[in-house]
């Protein structure tokens, strides 16, 4: 099994594998561009995240700058729009429904490493390697994801759900809510 079979299984896996490291180099690339861009050139903003993201449904709109692991992990929903300066660890699966909004500074993490350092750092004496393993994110269709919110690894935040800013979400949220906190809570049904 090649270690981006690991990756998106779930299995602990070396980053600094070179087929990882080509997906990684390629995504700084279009990065770059799509951050630097200038704003009133549509079209070109259209070809680079196309190129970037494994699926970008009409009428996706990302802010300048994005930052993101690979990019080929990432599935955004129709009209969905991610405010400016987010980051999608997308080292497994982060897929956004329709019509969602991501405010400013929203971080998705699907990577996590093992607890003890004597598991997740391994040392083969000219180098040293750190161990990772991942979790798939999943936001559904109409939510709203307030400014500085972190989503952990592995947790599905339901339809219809507003996520207040500043939250940090740990678990699963069900669909129709608002929640908000460290760690995130459902406050009450919306």
């Amino acid at each position: 099994m090649t270690e981006k079979e690991k990756m998106m299984k779930g299995d602990a896996y070396d980053s600094r594998d070179p087929e990882l490291l080509k997906m990684y180099h390629r995504a700084r690339k279009l990065l770059q561009a799509y951050n630097s861009l200038d704003s009133e050139l549509p079209e070109e903003r259209e070809r680079l995240l196309t190129e970037l993201l494994l699926h970008k449904a009409s009428g996706v709109w990302i802010e300048a700058p994005f930052f993101c692991d690979y990019g080929a992990n990432i599935s955004i929903g129709e009209n969905t729009f991610v405010n400016t300066n987010c980051m999608f660890i997308d080292n497994n699966k982060i897929t956004i429904g329709k019509n969602g909004l991501i405010a400013p500074f929203v971080q998705i993490y699907t990577a996590t490493h093992p607890l003890r350092a004597s598991d997740r750092i391994i040392e083969d004496g000219n180098s040293t390697r750190y161990l990772t393993n991942t979790k798939p994110v999943v936001i559904g269709d109409n939510a709203w994801i307030g400014g500085n919110s972190i989503i952990f690894p592995g947790v599905t935040i339901g339809n219809n759900v507003t996520i207040g800013a500043g939250s940090v979400v740990t678990k699963d949220i069900p669909d129709n809510v608002l929640a908000y906190g460290n760690p995130c809570k459902v406050i009450r049904s919306l």
